[in-house]
């Protein structure tokens, strides 16, 4: 099978601290893939190692059968990279900031190419408008247009909906699964885990661990756990109670707990004596689907203790 990315025991430290002890993946062309995990799990450095902007401590890659550093230079000729930080030129205006990155890549006769994109993106009407002076979910679709000037066989997205606004980052979701359809290859970072359950497949990263890699829906079923869904008050004295003293993993979630159990007959009696017990008044309580928020917390506590 040709991959349009294969990592193979992929190392980076930066001294005596491994942002990357050793990760292994692999991305089909034309597949929506997500990195997910919180602040400093690794994922910025992933993808900048993938760019050709950081060489690997140890381990290797390809991207579409080319060697990540052997052939750098003719693998940034068929990526584009949107970084984590607004990287445009705020005293240009959106069509001017277009033109610069299709004369950066080489770009002649771009002007069909950014009439399209523009309507893609649907900033036409604001094409004449300084960067500094657009929203920030537009300057996310300004910089993905910039990103795309060159047709990039694969799109490196480093959390591109972070700080933007909801309607925004739906919008942003649309250009996405639009860029899939006419065939991209899309390898984007996220710290949200509703996000992941768009991609095809997920990698789960934290500390700079692979902890599971598959489809959500596969990784959703992993645990081998019903989740159970407990409306009580007072909640963060239920939260507490269950947390330190019963073993059982716990979540939070505004009003309500999510519990994990083996078994919902066996446990969740046991559950509801030692809350009523403790002056804990339950509301109401159901099994809901397992998410992937569940999951990544289970197995972050499964890391930590072994």
């Amino acid at each position: 099978m040709e991959f349009a990315i294969k990592i193979n025991n992929i190392k980076k430290n930066y001294g005596e601290v491994s942002a990357l002890k050793g990760i292994s993946l692999d991305v089909v062309p034309g597949e929506m893939f997500g990195l997910v995990g919180p602040d400093g799990a690794g994922k910025t450095t992933t993808i900048r190692l993938l760019c050709g902007l950081l060489a690997p401590s140890d381990g290797s890659a390809e991207l579409f059968g080319l060697d990540l550093v052997k052939d750098k230079n003719k693998i940034q000729k068929h990526i584009g990279y949107l970084s984590q930080k607004f990287s445009l030129y705020g005293d240009l205006t959106i069509d001017e900031n277009i033109e610069f990155f299709a004369d950066l890549h080489g770009v002649k006769d771009y002007q069909a190419r950014r009439n399209e994109l523009l309507e893609f993106t649907r900033l036409t009407p604001f094409r004449n408008r300084l960067a500094d002076n657009l929203s920030g979910g537009m300057k996310q679709k300004l910089a993905l247009a910039c990103t795309l000037i060159h047709k990039p066989k694969i799109i490196f997205l480093d959390e591109p909906t972070t700080g933007v606004d909801p309607v925004s980052r739906r919008d942003f979701w649309k250009i996405l699964s639009n860029l899939q359809k006419d065939g991209a290859t899309i390898f984007m970072s996220t710290p949200y885990l509703d996000e992941a359950e768009r991609c095809n497949r997920v990698a789960l990263l934290n500390n700079g661990e692979v902890l599971s890699f598959d489809t959500p829906k596969k990784i959703k079923s992993s645990i081998n756990k019903s989740i159970v869904e407990i409306v009580c008050s007072p909640i963060i004295s239920a939260y507490k109670l269950l947390k330190e003293k019963s073993g059982y993993e716990v979540q939070m979630f505004g009003d309500r707990l999510n519990v994990a159990v083996d078994n919902y007959k066996e446990d969740f009696g046991a559950i509801e004596k030692r809350l009523i017990e403790n002056g804990v008044q339950m509301v109401d309580h159901r099994i809901i689907p397992t998410s992937l928020e569940n999951v990544f917390i289970h197995l972050i506590g499964e890391s930590a203790n072994s």
